[in-house]
């Protein structure tokens, strides 16, 4: 099991809004990532900066290569690009964090 950690950036205002749209995550987006070995998934928001912080643990790091060809995590990203930093193909900007200090 991997811990992994990313950095992305939430477009000011739309605080509530990000909120509100992770409360109601989809279900099939749900199913992709515990299928694609995503456990202990979690988002922080720093609000001094709008800076989001993801941590999570992969069962097999490579199996996050593929998610995004799928047409769920393709549909979520694009849901999202309009409150947060995106690519072109509209995935969030992410920042991978690099691990200092852990506490198991």
């Amino acid at each position: 099991m991997q811990r992994t950690a990313f950095k992305m950036q939430l477009i000011k205002g739309f605080e509530e809004e990000y909120k509100k749209r992770h409360d109601e995550i989809w279900p099939e987006l749900q199913v992709l990532l515990k299928e694609s070995g995503i456990s202990d998934y979690a988002i922080f928001l720093d609000e001094t900066t709008n800076s989001l912080f993801g941590v999570m643990k992969a069962d097999d790091p490579q199996k996050l290569n593929n998610l995004p060809e799928h047409p769920v995590m393709q549909r979520w990203w694009e849901y999202m690009s309009d409150i947060m930093e995106t690519n072109p193909d509209h995935s969030p900007v992410q920042t991978p964090l690099k691990e200092v200090f852990y506490l198991p």
